[in-house]
């Protein structure tokens, strides 16, 4: 037993934890829990914790339905909005075959699979989430059929005494309790809209830190009677909430992004790498924008990304490359603003990551940066400077990814069949429904 087992088991036992909840994920990044008696704890770490894979999206089939969960003592943290009456823990799971091996379903391994790429090639990633979401007074609607927000304030406005302000507080408090660092917090843009931005940590932590995240958000809420919501546009009038992430690659402690004296201190391997993230963007813009909603968000304004382009502090492009702090090689990063707040951070990491990647190996030259507004070009001025759209809707965007050579590779046949189904079936289902937009628009008049 190694000492991060021992210590989780020591733990268990002084702080009398009464109940162990064993989390992942399936295909589309919903999360998943089974709870253990602190008993059995220490078995599970030796011979893993059996389960029916084929029941979970995506995760095995009828014929292979025997997994195992295997904790990983790492992400061992007490969670603290289940109080000192009966104390609760949770760990994160990697998904195994009953050979030990790794289950080819496992979201989270995909994305550990294009870590050991990057390791192999010399790198560790590094990822810093700004994520976006809406806190409402409840799920129902008025009589619009719209949400409604708990509040009226704007981007970063202050108001003594707000529901946001205390909600943000209660929530940094609570991240902080389970040893998730927040950078900033503030309001957004929408009224009710908040972002909370994560520190820098590696990619595989950062995505668990996020399925922690949207749980401590949604408990918070019903704490304080609220309800907060992660869905990528819910309002047609106001800004959506996207996840843009940061991105920086390592050589051991020196940031391969950074080159003093060159155009925006980019090195070649950053070029590289924002070259593969622009030319594969289309095929994973499923796996970051995953919802038939997503694509409201995407083409619906309000700084969303919808065309392939890249910039320094252009906020329309796909790829931003901030200057914050141009002097100092270690903050040299890339933004990635195409990754929405509904997206499963294990598959959207691992698309981007292994993108890149691809674009270093293969040496992919970088397109210009664009200056302007992409949005108040027009189509004309677009295809003169080269700038492709990204794809307008689930259905585009999943016959782009089924195309897909590296979407295939990235993934894995398995899970590329299972959230392509999955992706598909929302598809037919939202493609037969007779929206009211449509009762109102056209009963009246045809």
């Amino acid at each position: 037993m190694d000492r991060q087992q021992e210590f989780v088991l020591r733990t268990i036992e002084e702080r009398d934890v009464r109940f162990v909840r064993l989390w992942f994920t399936d295909v589309v990044g919903s999360l998943k829990s089974v709870a253990l008696a602190p008993a059995e704890v220490e078995g599970v770490f030796n011979e893993g914790l059996g389960f029916d894979g084929s029941s979970i999206e995506g995760l095995s089939r009828v014929f292979e339905s025997d997994m195992l969960l295997r904790p990983d003592p790492s992400s061992f943290q007490i969670l603290p909005w289940r109080g000192e009456e009966e104390p609760t823990s949770r760990m994160f799971c990697d998904i195994l075959t009953p050979d030990q091996e790794p289950a080819a379903g496992d979201p989270r391994n995909v994305l550990r699979r294009q870590l050991d790429v990057a390791g192999e090639m010399g790198f560790t990633c590094y990822t810093h989430p700004e994520v976006e979401f809406y806190v409402l007074e409840s799920q129902d609607l008025n009589s619009d059929g719209e949400p409604v927000p708990v509040d009226q304030a704007g981007y970063f406005d202050h108001v003594t005494g707000s529901v946001s302000q205390d909600f943000r507080r209660h929530t940094v408090n609570m991240l902080e309790a389970v040893g998730i660092s927040v950078e900033f917090s503030h309001h957004e843009a929408g009224p009710g809209q908040n972002e909370i931005d994560l520190r820098y940590a590696d990619a595989l932590t950062t995505a668990d830190n996020i399925m922690t995240f949207r749980t401590v958000i949604k408990e918070v809420a019903i704490m304080q009677g609220k309800y907060a919501s992660f869905m990528p546009k819910p309002f047609s009038q106001h800004p959506g909430s996207g996840m843009h992430t940061h991105f920086g690659l390592f050589e051991g402690d020196t940031n391969a992004f950074f080159a003093p004296n060159t155009e925006y201190n980019l090195s070649t391997t950053a070029r590289q790498f924002i070259a593969g993230v622009l030319r594969h963007a289309p095929e994973f813009t499923a796996v970051t924008n995953q919802f038939v909603n997503s694509y409201k968000r995407l083409w619906g304004g309000g700084e969303a990304p919808s065309h392939v382009s890249w910039g320094h502090n252009n906020r329309s492009a796909l790829v931003r490359v901030p200057l914050y702090k141009p002097t100092k090689g270690g903050s040299a990063r890339v933004e990635f603003r195409g990754i929405d707040s509904g997206a499963n951070p294990y598959l959207a990491y691992a698309a981007v990551l292994g993108a890149g990647l691809k674009g270093i190996r293969e040496g992919y030259e970088l397109m210009d940066p664009v200056g302007e507004d992409v949005w108040s070009l027009t189509t004309s001025e677009r295809k003169a400077l080269g700038i492709k759209p990204l794809p307008g809707t689930l259905h585009e965007a999943l016959r782009q990814m089924e195309d897909s050579e590296l979407m295939a590779e990235i993934l894995g046949e398995q899970v590329l069949e299972n959230f392509l189904r999955n992706k598909q079936q929302e598809w037919d289902e939202y493609r037969v429904n007779v929206s009211p937009f449509e009762i109102k628009r056209y009963l009246g008049l045809i």
